[in-house]
């Protein structure tokens, strides 16, 4: 078993978790109105079909990130050339993400981290 490729699918699931809890405490429960389970309040700035939409995209980021953790998962035991390729693609892509949210938020959103670490895990599993 690839404990490495283990180590990155634990982390990812990890900042998935982390990013949706955190997501609903510390932006969408004001954007909610009481007993919705859905925001649609976007004040002056956007309209209740923009917050749906947001709030909509900002889990589907956890669901893809646990859909990479299972693919991880499954390929920690695999030693064929299609998991080292679906291990680079993740690899890349995490990379990419945490370039993103460390560029888009100047390093203070701490998800930067997280992405670098399922990154640096992945690569390394597949060394």
């Amino acid at each position: 078993m690839n404990h490495y490729f283990v180590a990155a699918a634990v982390t990812i699931f990890l900042v998935g978790l982390v990013h949706s809890l955190l997501g609903e405490k510390l932006i969408f429960q004001r954007l909610r109105h009481k007993g919705s389970i859905v925001p649609s309040h976007g004040g002056n700035v956007l309209g209740p079909d923009h917050v749906r939409i947001l709030w909509a995209t900002w889990h589907i980021v956890t669901v893809f990130g646990w859909s990479m953790g299972a693919v991880l998962l499954h390929v920690s035991a695999a030693t064929h050339a299609t998991a080292r390729f679906m291990t680079e693609a993740i690899a890349l892509s995490a990379l990419a993400a945490s370039l993103l949210v460390f560029i888009g938020t100047r390093a203070r959103h701490p998800g930067w981290a997280g992405l670098l670490a399922v990154a640096v895990f992945a690569w390394l599993g597949g060394i």
